[in-house]
């Protein structure tokens, strides 16, 4: 079985996947760009609340987790989140601990996911914090087996240009099907194909502002039951 963890290189002590030749998060603040596209874009935390369930394409370093888990504990609110990631390439916690090291924002949280957490954990509840589950493998087989319905999707793979397995038709028609009624999703990709195949799997579509050198991002929202 070949190695399945990430393979990187680092620019300015961010890293960048050798597979696709794409950071992990923006250049110029991760952590902003978390809060911009991920929490703004899926109305969040105001939406916080009861069993909250986050799913997300793309652990990576995993600073989606923990500016969302942040925003939750400063939110206050009664209930108990819940964050499921979708991952290939699970990074090693060295190059996880190198990458958050510059976010001492987080850094209370990074020491819990980084001394609770393994690539083989399957799903766990944090110290404090979260129910967490990476799922590894390719999220086209592992998406549409999971069995659980997201309230906000994070969709962070690479670039749809040089990740495009992650941004086709089929996967994000499983991604609706797996959204609550009223449930989001929010990505930093604004592509025409990547907006067409959300709308395809019943989302109703925005192009917004992005964030740092990205002129837009998508926002899109599954319509309430009738």
């Amino acid at each position: 079985m070949t190695d399945q963890t990430a393979k990187l290189d680092w620019r300015d002590g961010v890293p960048i996947a050798t597979a696709f030749d794409d950071p992990y998060y923006s250049l110029d603040d991760g952590l902003a760009e978390t809060a911009h596209v991920f929490l703004a874009g899926n109305d969040l935390p105001a939406r916080f609340g009861g069993e909250f369930q986050i799913a997300e394409l793309g652990f990576g370093t995993g600073l989606n987790l923990l500016v969302t888990w942040a925003a939750w504990d400063t939110a206050g609110r009664p209930g108990r989140l819940h964050f499921t990631s979708f991952e290939a390439f699970p990074m090693q916690l060295s190059d996880m601990r190198d990458a958050l090291s510059h976010f001492p924002q987080v850094s209370a949280f990074a020491d819990v996911l980084l001394s609770e957490w393994t690539p083989e954990a399957g799903p766990i509840t944090l110290t404090d914090g979260p129910t967490l589950h990476v799922i590894k493998g390719d999220a086209r087989q592992t998406l549409p087996q999971w069995d659980r319905m997201a309230d906000a999707w994070f969709l962070d793979g690479f670039s749809p240009a040089k990740n495009p397995e992650l941004w086709g038709p089929d996967l994000l028609g499983a991604v609706g099907a797996h959204t609550k009624p009223g449930g989001t999703a929010a990505t930093y990709s604004a592509a025409g194909h990547v907006r067409q195949a959300l709308t395809g799997a019943g989302f109703d579509v925005t192009r917004t502002p992005g964030f740092g050198r990205k002129r837009h991002m998508t926002r899109a929202r599954m319509p309430d039951a009738e």
